[in-house]
């Protein structure tokens, strides 16, 4: 599996995983709990790009983070299984967790749920 800088997929890109923390863990359970939200982080042109829309969101999102990026995107796993491609250099992607992993109960946080995703997803927000 892997992310791919070009569509001819001959030019894979380094994937990483950041440490799971607070912040993103909270941004996962907030795209699992909140379909608006999610559905404009992982919006899609009719040629399976990212809309502006998407991007917009996740740099916000990220930013409202701390975290400072001129290009973001998130990916679903199953876009990420089918070897996504970078639309530009400085695009910097991260990989939702899929909420179907995820069982919540009333009244019980997602958190450590979301931070424990993050680690065993590729490349996980």
């Amino acid at each position: 599996m892997a992310i791919f800088k070009d569509k001819a997929k001959t030019k894979g890109v380094t994937i990483f995983s950041y440490a799971p923390n607070d912040n993103l863990a909270q941004m996962i359970v907030d795209a699992w709990v909140d379909n608006k939200f999610r559905d404009h982080l992982i919006e899609r042109k009719g040629d399976g790009t990212a809309t502006d829309m998407a991007k917009s969101v996740a740099r916000s999102s990220l930013a409202a983070r701390g975290i400072y990026l001129k290009s973001a995107v998130v990916i679903t796993e199953e876009e990420y299984d089918n070897h996504h491609s970078l639309n530009d250099e400085d695009e910097v992607v991260f990989v939702l967790p899929n909420d179907s992993r995820v069982t919540p109960r009333p009244g019980q946080s997602l958190l450590e749920t979301a931070r424990l995703l993050m680690a065993a997803t590729p490349n996980g927000i």
